[in-house]
């Protein structure tokens, strides 16, 4: 029997292999040092549902890098976007946060409202207010973070919206929208809707650069991003946000 299992072992390493340059892990930026230079560059956000993570990326020269990778505290609502209030629901797409929507008093510890609904959600006559990035790991639509993960969120998202990026995007997914993912759901109600979040995936995810999402005809439309000046940050090796009282 051991033999057996020392034989399909031998024959599944190759695969395993492969599968591993295929897709490599992407590795998070450990040293302390590098983060606090990084405080004030641009900062883009990735949420996925099913795997119940957050990722915060920061720029490092023409690209993003994974600053730091966060397990989602608490969510509700199940896959899919939210459409009614009241309806418990997390939504999914594409959010920007923009400085008037830091709540750094929030009663949730501190918290980022999403801007629900946005245009397509207008659009398409959904409704709710205040949802929320926060912390105490408590939702009611919001995605909850634990106190310890929000602040790091909150100072990176802070810090880049004071030294220059006008607005943090924040793609929110069900998944992690790889095509046998997609080939996994493609029975689900919601197919129609995920298709037009994939391409902003599929982009983000080969060039580490947030594309231009915009709304026409009810329809979130993906672009590269226009070429614009690039932000320089100011010196903010010693910046630190106040603490919270």
């Amino acid at each position: 029997m051991r033999k057996i299992v020392l034989i399909a072992a031998m024959l599944l390493m190759p695969f395993f292999s492969s599968a591993s340059v295929l897709n490599p892990p992407v590795q998070t930026i450990k040293s302390k040092e590098i983060r606090q230079q990084l405080m004030g560059s641009p900062v883009y956000i990735q949420i996925f549902k099913e795997e119940r993570v957050l990722e915060l990326w920061v720029k490092m020269g023409a690209q993003f890098s994974l600053l730091n990778s966060y397990d989602i505290c608490n969510f509700s609502g199940g896959l899919g976007p939210k459409r009614r209030e009241g309806d418990f629901k997390s939504p999914e797409g594409f959010y920007n946060v923009e400085r008037r929507q830091l709540k750094p008093d929030s009663r949730y510890y501190k918290a980022m409202n999403l801007g629900f609904p946005n245009e397509y959600d207008k659009y398409h006559g959904y409704e709710g207010k205040y949802l929320m990035i926060h912390g105490a790991c408590v939702s009611v639509g919001c995605y909850a973070m634990t106190d310890s993960g929000i602040d790091e969120i909150f100072q990176f998202v802070t810090a880049a919206l004071i030294f220059g990026q006008p607005q943090v995007q924040i793609g929110i997914f069900p998944f992690r929208m790889t095509d046998t993912n997609m080939a996994r759901h493609k029975y689900s109600n919601y197919l129609k809707f995920w298709e037009e979040l994939k391409p902003g995936y599929d982009y983000f995810a080969a060039h580490h650069q947030p594309p231009t999402v915009t709304i026409e005809s009810g329809s979130y439309i993906v672009t590269p991003p226009a070429t614009a000046s690039v932000i320089q940050p100011q010196l903010v090796s010693n910046y630190q946000l106040p603490k919270t009282k």
